[in-house]
């Protein structure tokens, strides 16, 4: 994707959570263990499910794909904050701050879209446990997997190029740790309105669908527990 002719831009100065070097590496520190942690919690999980046949359930392959993605998700951000904790002069190119929001989007929605495919995963199990095996079968999943990506990638790609197609020619400070639709658009030098809108209509409508899925899937669950536990109180 080519970047807008009007724009001048070709950095972006990150202003990052604090100056003061004392404080900097304090937070240098907790960020650094508190990503070490996510990390081998999720590669302990994938690792797990990979090596134990046990585990060979939807439930589990789920899971799986969901630890991947909370490692990509942070993987997207920490690194560079943990780098620029350490500089003096936290820059960015004009590049690698679209890729950065790219994949943030990406993965984000990914993982958003995964999680709505897990609470239909419990629904089955628990209110169609005899169709469990032959609706939630292993390409069944494969294939919601590769759907949560593809509607991740089309939800990314839509709000990176709306972005690039705003003029860039100053000023170049971003009031934040990490490039993201709302502080970068807020920097061109152009009417924003519409494009504002359209993003907002854009990752609205999928939270919210997102939302009413696991809303509506874990009502659904709660409400066949309750007849559950009162038919097995009149037995």
């Amino acid at each position: 994707m080519a970047r807008s002719n009007f724009s001048q831009v070709t950095e972006f100065i990150l202003l990052g959570l604090s100056d003061t070097r004392e404080l900097q590496v304090v937070l240098f520190t907790i960020f650094f263990l508190a990503y070490t942690m996510v990390l081998l919690g999720n590669l302990l999980i994938i690792v797990t499910v990979r090596t134990d046949p046990k585990l060979s359930s939807p439930m589990y392959f789920l899971l799986c794909n969901l630890s991947f993605l909370d490692i990509c998700c942070t993987s997207v951000t920490v690194p560079r904050m943990l780098v620029d904790l350490l500089s003096r002069r936290k820059a960015i190119v004009f590049e690698g701050c679209i890729a950065q929001l790219f994949f943030l989007h990406f993965v984000g929605s990914s993982e958003m879209f995964l999680l709505a495919v897990m609470a239909y995963d419990r629904y089955t199990a628990i209110c169609k446990p005899l169709h469990y095996t032959a609706i939630m079968s292993r390409w069944a999943c494969w294939l919601l997997v590769c759907s949560c990506w593809a509607g991740g990638f089309l939800h990314s790609i839509t709000q990176t190029w709306l972005t690039i197609q705003l003029p860039f020619c100053g000023p170049n400070t971003i009031d934040s740790y990490f490039c993201d639709v709302q502080p970068v658009i807020h920097l061109a030098c152009a009417d924003i309105y519409l494009t504002q809108w359209l993003m907002a209509s854009n990752s609205g409508l999928i939270s919210l669908g997102c939302f009413l899925l696991l809303l509506t899937s874990y009502t659904l669950l709660l409400l066949s527990l309750r007849g559950r536990l009162t038919q097995g109180h009149c037995k």
